[in-house]
């Protein structure tokens, strides 16, 4: 839940891709929607969002990946140099979201000192290191195979983007402190 990397989406300006993930969610509700999205924080725009939870489409659970995967790409496109540069400073190394309250999103510790969880978001982060090389030159990020996938009552098409080189190149002469960026929080 990673603040700092803000979206446009079809002229809608969005904080983070948690809000945007969050409000997918809600493709018939464009006012739960916007509630979502005006939030500042990924967190509080995630706190809002459990309160419309009986209105979640109902093949939330089959899409779900499928949406953060998107949700992720299109943080990556629209932040390139800054998300870029903080997957690649990674490096190989396995990205894991220790969380005590889920096991799916990310990994829990266990009492023999282990991280156990499915770690998906991890994993998609770690897909999406693997996968920089793809998003060089000009390009289109389709929208997931997804029925009514819509945002404040629009249909959310491809988006068109460009990227000249990998995003470590744009920041070796910046002062970015990579120990203030974070994946997670």
């Amino acid at each position: 839940m990673a603040a700092g990397f803000p979206i446009e989406l079809q002229g809608i300006r969005i904080l983070s891709s948690e809000a945007l993930y969050q409000a997918m969610r809600y493709p018939n509700h464009p006012e739960y929607q916007k509630a979502i999205i005006q939030q500042k924080s990924p967190m509080t725009a995630k706190m809002i969002s459990k309160k419309y939870r009986s209105h979640t489409r109902e093949d939330w659970e089959e899409v779900k990946l499928m949406i953060m995967r998107w949700c992720l790409r299109v943080k990556l496109i629209q932040n390139w140099d800054k998300f870029g540069s903080l997957l690649l400073s990674t490096l190989d190394k396995q990205i894991v979201e220790e969380s005590y309250k889920d096991d799916f999103w990310g990994a829990r510790p266990s009492d023999m000192n282990l991280l156990v969880g499915t770690n998906a978001l991890g994993r998609l982060l770690m897909e999406l290191r693997a996968e920089l090389t793809q998003f060089i030159g000009k390009h289109e990020l389709s929208s997931p195979h997804i029925d009514n996938f819509m945002l404040y009552g629009k249909e959310i098409g491809n988006i068109r983007f460009e990227n000249k080189a990998m995003p470590i190149e744009s920041l070796l002469n910046t002062n970015t402190n990579f120990e203030n960026l974070s994946l997670f929080d």
